[in-house]
């Protein structure tokens, strides 16, 4: 526990951590909360698709925006504003399930809006956590703020199973509003520290949207780590995470016999992936993303497992192998990417790899339910499940990928604790 005491002694970071604690917890619960809800309201996977693509669609449309203007403005006063913005979102949308008077049209233009906020809060986000410990910190403060996305998404299903099937969905969106708020009110009390090489680059930063959304591009395409990774990503999450999301509560409910064991997998997951936070505080490997890549394969072998009605048991332990494989992937690439890309262009690549990842899910999410209502749900996601594997292993084509070391070299080279030495773009171009 040494790494996590450590890199919590830093005042900002804390305070960064504890507010996105409680806001993680929310928007898990938000997450399965939706699922339930609409499956019970009206029982079709279009209409969960629908509701989820209209939270997709505003969030990928948004997102490269949203990394420019994080590499303009102070990016704690971003996240702050988009806190409030969703707070209000589901206070209101609580207000209206819990008077009865929710209308589907309300539930869809709801989620716009809160993809559309949330498009903003991401490269934001990204940015904003190495601004808050010392550069050899960096992948400690990555590894803890995972074990809290994790804890979260293992207690996130359960208590959003147990508010919308126990007590009602109305108190679910009113606690993630609540923990908005929270997040907030802790931002505010945030004075993120400048690394080195952003504060010089302040005034390259004041052009047009369209040549700093260029200037993002050139950083994301010149490695061929970054852009094919991102690419692969966005294949699997067409075929695995969209059919997943869409139709793994119906299936749930005809299959297993009940949609609770769809929060019971996403738990499982969850504390898979605590368990792999954990284990990166320890383990760092010399080729992380290397490493992560081959870890990642467990989520569609789940998702297929699933589809072809194999045992619970079998199914739960590959929910487990999921949450742990996925939890090291994100840390290590998270960290790649803040050690790798200069940092007055961090939210700008952030950015591309969040609006390249998920560019094809408001699509997925808006096909499940057709090819379901055509196929059946098991065959859309089984098939879905095997195109996805295939994809995520081109994703170890490039060497660069193979070979990316994790960057503590370049860190210690630097001679400051709390610097980052930056490189020109030409000079870490790789090919496939």
């Amino acid at each position: 526990m040494s790494p996590y005491l450590r890199v919590l002694r830093h005042r900002d970071f804390r305070l960064l951590f504890l507010g996105q604690a409680a806001s993680m917890v929310g928007d898990r619960v938000v997450v399965v909360a939706l699922a339930l809800f609409i499956t019970q309201r009206t029982g079709s996977p279009a209409d969960l698709g629908l509701v989820l693509g209209a939270q997709a669609l505003p969030l990928v449309a948004l997102l490269l925006f949203g990394g420019v203007w994080a590499d303009r403005l102070p990016r704690h006063r971003i996240m702050i504003a988009t806190d409030v913005t969703r707070a209000v979102l589901h206070g209101v949308l609580a207000l209206l399930i819990l008077t009865g008077a929710v209308r589907f049209w309300q539930l869809v233009v709801i989620e716009a809006l809160f993809g559309a906020a949330q498009a903003f809060f991401q490269p934001a986000y990204t940015g904003l956590l190495p601004q808050t410990v010392p550069e050899s910190q960096i992948q400690d403060a990555r590894a803890l703020t995972e074990s809290v996305a994790n804890v979260a998404f293992l207690i996130g299903p359960v208590l959003a199973t147990a508010l919308v099937l126990g007590i009602g969905a109305g108190e679910a969106f009113a606690f993630d509003a609540a923990t908005f708020v929270v997040s907030a009110l802790l931002l505010a009390r945030v004075h993120p520290r400048e690394r080195r090489g952003s504060a010089g680059a302040a005034s390259a930063r004041r052009g047009s949207v369209a040549h700093e959304l260029r200037a993002g591009w050139r950083e994301v395409r010149s490695r061929a780590w970054v852009w094919v990774t991102i690419a692969v990503f966005t294949g699997a999450v067409l075929c695995v995470y969209s059919q997943w999301y869409s139709l793994a509560p119906m299936i749930a409910r005809d299959l297993y016999g009940s949609a609770g064991v769809f929060g019971l997998l996403e738990a499982l997951a969850g504390g898979g992936a605590v368990v792999g936070a954990v284990v990166a505080l320890r383990w760092r490997p010399a080729r992380p993303l290397r490493a992560g890549l081959l870890l990642v394969p467990a989520w569609p072998v789940q998702a297929a497992a699933f589809a072809l009605g194999a045992p619970l048991t079998l199914v739960s332990v590959f929910a487990f192998a999921t949450g742990f494989g996925f939890s090291l992937m994100m840390i290590w690439w998270e960290t790649a990417l803040a050690r790798h890309i200069p940092p007055q262009a961090l939210s700008r690549v952030s950015a591309w790899d969040w609006m390249g990842s998920l560019a094809l899910l408001p699509l997925g999410y808006l096909l499940a339910g057709t090819l379901a209502a055509a196929f059946g749900a098991r065959t859309v996601l089984g098939i879905g499940s095997a195109i996805g594997l295939v994809v995520l292993m081109l994703a170890l084509v490039p060497r660069s990928t193979r070979e990316l070391g994790d960057g503590t070299q370049a860190v210690a080279d630097s001679g400051r604790v709390g610097t980052e030495p930056v490189q020109p773009s030409s000079s870490r171009a790789v090919s496939v």
